[in-house]
């Protein structure tokens, strides 16, 4: 028997929040069962406990690593949306440029670290770090977005004489906005997770000071509940993200995933 709509959606939010709940109650009765010490594994209390007892040390570098990821986000965005418009007004551009793009994308970020991190500053070599991931999902998603304009309605937009700013603005724009969108989603992801590995990078080399950086810190010392609390505090900000940019995306016009 099918589950109405009106109660689909309040079933679709609790069953993983009582996953959720149970999964940690388990792990708290057999920490406390099997008497495991918590320079091993600590139970989900002394993780909350922690990340109280810790947050004068935690908060300040949760908000480092949230600033160079939303800051990373907006330059990749910024970049890739600029990049990609001038990928669809010349193909030469295109055919020059947009592979050494995908070079980027597919080397490994904790190749690049080091070697920025040589070159730059810590906090400018982690943001460079994060714009590398996320920008690549915004590139390629735009550029899509913009070659998938109807040749139809091209064709009618150059018929009645239409400028180019009214081509970007009334048909480019419009169609290509979905593509953007879903990029988006992935680009804030990414651009979390570039942090986090420039950081760990930053951190083994005694430079860092974000939450990857506390993790490092915390490794060294065997203090393994203040691990789990930043890595808490890391999935909850992912989590925080994706939610935030799904909700932007339905807010905003063009939402919808791409065709």
């Amino acid at each position: 028997m099918s589950v109405p709509a009106s109660r689909g959606a309040p079933l679709r939010l609790l069953t993983p929040l009582l996953t959720g709940f149970a999964a940690l109650a388990l792990w708290e009765l057999a920490v406390r069962w099997l008497a495991i010490p918590p320079y091993i594994l600590p139970g989900p209390v002394q993780v909350l406990q922690t990340l109280w007892s810790d947050q004068a040390i935690l908060a300040p570098a949760l908000g480092v690593t949230l600033w160079t990821t939303l800051e990373a986000l907006a330059l990749a965005v910024v970049g890739g949306v600029l990049l990609a418009l001038l990928f669809s007004r010349s193909r030469l551009l295109s055919a020059a440029l947009y592979p050494f793009a995908v070079v980027l994308q597919v080397t490994p970020v904790i190749a690049i670290a080091p070697l920025l991190l040589v070159w730059l500053e810590p906090g400018s070599a982690v943001l460079v770090c994060a714009f590398l991931v996320a920008f690549f999902p915004v590139l390629s998603n735009t550029a899509a977005g913009l070659q998938a304009i109807d040749p139809g309605l091209d064709e009618l937009f150059r018929l009645y004489g239409a400028s180019r700013w009214q081509r970007l603005v009334r048909l480019e724009a419009p169609t290509a906005a979905p593509h953007f969108l879903a990029g988006l989603r992935i680009a804030g992801g990414l651009a979390l997770i570039g942090a986090i590995v420039a950081e760990i990078a930053a951190g083994a080399a005694g430079q860092g000071s974000g939450l990857a950086w506390r993790i490092v810190e915390a490794g060294y010392r065997l203090n393994i509940p203040r691990m789990f609390a930043a890595l808490l505090l890391i999935s909850v900000s992912g989590v925080l993200i994706h939610a935030g940019l799904s909700l932007l995306s339905r807010l905003l016009p063009g939402r919808g995933a791409p065709p």
